[in-house]
């Protein structure tokens, strides 16, 4: 595993305990006052789990499922980051996909951005041998 597929499995990784951890204590000990928010953490934390695993595993079922989960995430960061902006009332609390994750560097409206024009550029480029070698 090496170049991008290695930086964005390790953002991914971080990502996943980031969520994971915030929504876990969130949920844990203040459900009731942001349970939308909270949930969504928890979705977001579960999909970059999902996703930094992807990464790691070289077949054509993992890849396409590195190409929903990151399609997914797109469009949730940017439904839940819209969302905040337009109707900040309706979110009692911050997500992870907040103001298009702002409070996380804006990583999960940047990775899978980058994630996915890796892997169409990998699937047409022929030095991207790691991965056609994995899926073939």
């Amino acid at each position: 595993m090496t170049g991008p597929i290695r930086v964005f499995a390790v953002a991914y990784g971080i990502l996943a305990l980031a969520a994971g951890a915030r929504s876990i204590t969130q949920i844990a000990t203040r459900l009731h006052e942001a349970p939308l928010a909270y949930a969504l953490s928890a979705v977001a934390a579960g999909l970059y789990l999902v996703i930094a695993i992807a990464l790691r595993r070289h077949t054509r079922r993992w890849r396409q499922i590195l190409l929903v989960g990151c399609s997914l995430e797109l469009a949730w960061v940017l439904a839940v980051g819209t969302a905040t902006i337009a109707q900040p009332h309706a979110f009692a609390d911050a997500t992870v996909w907040s103001h298009y994750g702002a409070g996380y560097a804006f990583l999960p409206l940047l990775l899978p951005i980058l994630t996915l024009v890796w892997l169409v550029r990998g699937r047409y480029r022929s030095g991207a041998a790691e991965w056609q070698a994995g899926c073939a």
